[in-house]
Order: C-alpha cells, then sequence, then structure tokens
C-alpha cells in the first residue's frame, strides 16, 4: 500500500491505521507527505520483507538517524476542519459559479465544482492581488490552487494553512465571485 494518504484516511474513518492496513502486504508512508514533516518515512511488511529493505536501503547508502524526531506526528483533524470550514463557507457564498458537494469533504481536500468559465480562468484570479480588493476587503490574498479537471478545481489544507488563512481564502473567493458576476 502506498501510504501517502494513510493517515488522512485515519483521522476521517476515525479508525487505527493499522486496521487500513491489516490486509495489505506491505506498507510505505512518507512523513513529508502524509504529515506535513521536514523528512522520514516508513515501510511495514513481513519481517523478511523489512531486513530486505533495510538492507537495500543501506547498501544505497540510505540513512537518517534522526528521522524520528523530525517526523514526529503532527495533528491533522485541524486541516481536515479547516477544509470543511471552507467548504461550507463557499457552500454559504451561494454563487452559481463554484459548488461544492460538503458530503464529499472528508479530509483536507475539497473539490471545488466550476461553472461559466474556465477552471484555469478562476485559478488565475484567485492569485491576482488588486487595488480593488485592497480597497474593498482590506486583504492582499492569493489563493494558490490549480484546475483539477475541466469543471473544477482542488483546495489542499496543509500544516501552512491557518484557521484565519482559510477565512482569508473564503473572503478572497467571494471577492472574486463578486466580480464574476450575479
Amino acid at each position: 500500500l502506498d501510504g501517502a494518504r494513510l493517515m488522512n484516511a485515519a483521522v476521517a474513518l476515525q479508525v487505527p491505521p493499522a486496521r487500513i492496513v491489516e490486509h495489505c502486504d506491505s506498507v510505505s508512508l512518507c512523513f513529508s507527505k502524509g504529515l506535513g514533516a521536514p523528512a522520514g518515512a516508513l515501510v511495514g511488511g513481513p519481517k523478511d520483507f523489512i531486513e530486505e529493505a533495510w538492507r537495500l536501503r543501506k547498501a544505497l547508502g540510505g540513512g537518517m538517524r534522526q528521522s524520528g524526531v523530525l517526523a514526529a506526528a503532527r495533528v491533522l483533524p485541524r486541516d481536515h476542519q479547516n477544509a470543511r470550514r471552507f467548504a461550507k463557507g463557499l457552500q454559504e457564498l451561494a454563487s452559481p459559479i463554484c459548488s461544492v458537494d460538503l458530503a464529499a469533504v472528508e479530509t483536507n481536500m475539497v473539490m471545488v465544482r466550476v461553472d461559466g468559465l474556465p477552471p484555469e480562468e478562476l485559478c488565475r484570479r484567485l492569485q491576482a492581488v488588486s487595488t480593488d480588493e485592497m480597497a474593498q476587503t482590506g486583504h492582499a490574498v492569493r489563493v494558490l490552487l490549480f484546475p483539477w479537471s475541466e469543471r473544477s478545481v482542488r483546495a489542499v489544507w496543509h500544516r501552512d494553512v491557518s484557521a484565519q488563512d482559510t477565512e482569508l481564502a473564503l473572503k478572497k473567493w467571494g471577492f472574486v465571485l463578486r466580480q464574476l458576476g450575479p
């Protein structure tokens, strides 16, 4: 199992990660991607598999003695709460341009359906800062995201996005959506 999203899934499902991987032969987990730590990873599986992985890691020159300290667990529920708050706030804007399925927001990702303009254009507007924005909102905010499909964008929360950042992002979306029309 590629465990890149393992911890997010465990938090969302409210089950121990071991329950999710119990039927897997092996599992890997990158702490920097899955948990936002600066470095570290783990691999799990049968004893002979782990011994071979350990041997190969050493043979290829890998090893960080302090990766356990660097990879100390962080709190993922905050990211999930911020994503959910954003999704609810976007829904409250009641724009015909953007919509969110709240039931689909289970982790730190929000898929936003975009109607009436290309997702690339929405992304460009969310990244731009104007004097009108400063005058109307009192903030200069850049929301960085990319098109996910022809009719959607994906917003992702991580350790560097706070509750305050989430509120500022919602204000920016409101500003952009008002600029786009009714």
